[in-house]
């Protein structure tokens, strides 16, 4: 279907132009507030819609760009668009998310409700953008662009310290990317093109690949984030909105790894050989120093994103493996992560608009008053910690398998961090779930209401099926996969 990248692309941006339009009339109070929910949501999924119809007319069987879009734009910059096996699934996950932030914001957003809802609309274009983008200009205006409507989420709509959050954000990936775009430019002023699919089959020199190896790395490193440029996550997270961090987690988290398969392994293979043991030795520092570290926390969304920076070890850590399967571990692993992780997240929502506290020590015995909760938080937890039959296991079994394949001793240490994430996981769900109820506070709370049920749901189904049914996205993933592997072990005569 000619154009329909763009359509999923921009059709949130109707949302935007209604509700703009809202604002210009002069419409407020509650009832504006709830036309603007309505008008987001239906936004979203109609994206969520168009970006289904997609996947449904893509062709597992071919490796090569799909759906492509391509004209100049001005200055020899074009519009170049489409997806592949690796790109494709992470456009349905954001679409996929969205609309299930909105209705995470649903009640507890009450302030500036409009420009909330267009913050997320226009983080929606920005991150398919970048899923969708092949020229590298493109690709570098959504992926520097996203920060910004982010960065107004936690700046305004975060907790007590959310300037400090919003600003060590904005400015970590900020600096991060700057290096990234002078490679960018030295890239197209030596092969006179910014055609990411070009770009993919040219052949660098490798002394050059190593300078414009290490610029991209400090992009990617910090989005993912890696171990030692980390620490804004935290941070991040915990200030966010709950809807904040579910996107945050779900989506933003992956365009790093995404980076990594899109330009690190194929453009400069000989350097991303010869780096491979440096990622290796930061994916086991991260996978577990900050599984450590999430043991030790007292807010259950801090611990939650340490766990994060854990789980894109694993992923880092099979994309460096250089093998198919730790390519196809690694793609399973973040999408798996973008629904547990979010799941998680929204779980931790569920209380805080209760309470209005993430203090481990506050909670004990939500079980008697919440039931249903409490068997969603397990599931989730189960699949946060990689339980067969949940999508969560399916991606650190390959990642480790992959790993093994290339460094028998990274994939050992590693092998730890699925212990030590049990040991935390179950320990934070044995503190908040089990015992008695000895805060009096907790005695009048109540359990899921239907609302929060239709928002678990699809995250719930989707765990299940991904666990028990993995051929669901190797059948889109391996041609694209196996090109790529492919082309990285012929250039490094692996």
């Amino acid at each position: 279907m000619t154009g329909i990248l763009s359509l999923i692309v921009f059709s949130p941006l109707i949302g935007v132009a209604a509700l703009v339009a809202l604002k210009l009339l002069g419409q407020t109070g509650e009832r504006a507030d709830s036309a603007a929910r309505w008008i987001a949501l239906a936004t979203t999924l109609t994206t969520l819609a168009l970006s289904g119809l997609m996947l449904a007319q893509f062709d597992g069987s071919s490796a090569g760009f799909q759906f492509i879009e391509d004209f100049a734009a001005f200055s020899g910059i074009h519009y170049r668009m489409g997806v592949d096996g690796i790109s494709v699934l992470f456009v349905v996950l954001t679409a996929f998310l969205m609309p299930i932030c909105i209705a995470a914001s649903w009640t507890s957003i009450k302030d500036r409700v409009g420009e909330y809802m267009i913050a997320f609309l226009l983080l929606e274009v920005l991150v398919i953008g970048v899923f969708t983008a092949l020229d590298l200009i493109l690709f570098y205006v959504f992926f520097e662009f996203s920060l910004v409507p982010m960065f107004l989420i936690i700046g305004i709509w975060g907790g007590k310290r959310r300037v400090y959050a919003a600003f060590k954000f904005f400015l970590y990936t900020l600096l991060g990317s700057v290096l990234m775009l002078a490679a960018i430019l030295a890239m197209i002023g030596i092969t006179g093109t910014s055609s990411i699919p070009e770009l993919m089959t040219h052949k660098f020199d490798p002394m050059l690949q190593t300078w414009l190896w290490l610029a991209f790395f400090a992009s990617f490193a910090v989005k993912m984030p890696m171990w030692p440029v980390h620490t804004w996550l935290p941070d991040a997270h915990v200030e966010a909105p709950t809807a904040g961090s579910v996107i945050l987690a779900g989506i933003l988290l992956k365009l790093g790894g995404y980076g990594f398969m899109r330009f690190s392994l194929p453009m400069f293979p000989q350097a991303s050989e010869v780096w491979a043991p440096l990622v290796f030795g930061l994916s086991v520092i991260a996978i577990i120093y900050t599984s450590l570290v999430a043991f030790r926390q007292t807010d259950i969304k801090k611990l939650i994103a340490y766990s994060s920076v854990a789980h894109m070890g694993f992923v880092t850590m099979g994309i460096f493996s250089g093998n198919a399967v730790g390519e196809q571990g690694a793609l399973y692993q973040m999408i798996s992560h973008g629904v547990i992780s979010g799941a998680l997240f929204l779980c931790v929502g569920v209380v805080y608009d209760r309470m209005h506290t993430r203090e481990i020590a506050f909670y004990g015995g939500l079980t008697q008053r919440m039931p249903w909760y409490a068997a969603v938080f397990l599931l989730f937890t189960m699949g946060n910690v990689g339980l067969p039959g949940t999508s969560g296991f399916v991606g650190e079994i390959m990642t480790m398998t992959g790993t093994y394949q290339a460094s028998t001793w990274t994939a050992l240490l590693a092998a730890t961090g699925v212990i030590l994430s049990a040991v935390y996981a179950l320990s934070l769900y044995r503190r908040v779930m089990f015992g008695e109820i000895s805060n009096p506070a907790l005695a009048q709370i109540n359990d899921l209401t239907w609302r929060e049920v239709a928002i678990f749901l699809p995250l719930i189904v989707s765990t299940l099926f991904l666990g028990v049914y993995p051929a669901s996205i190797f059948n889109i993933t391996d041609a694209s996969v196996q090109a790529l592997v492919g082309a990285y072990r012929a250039a490094t005569g692996g």
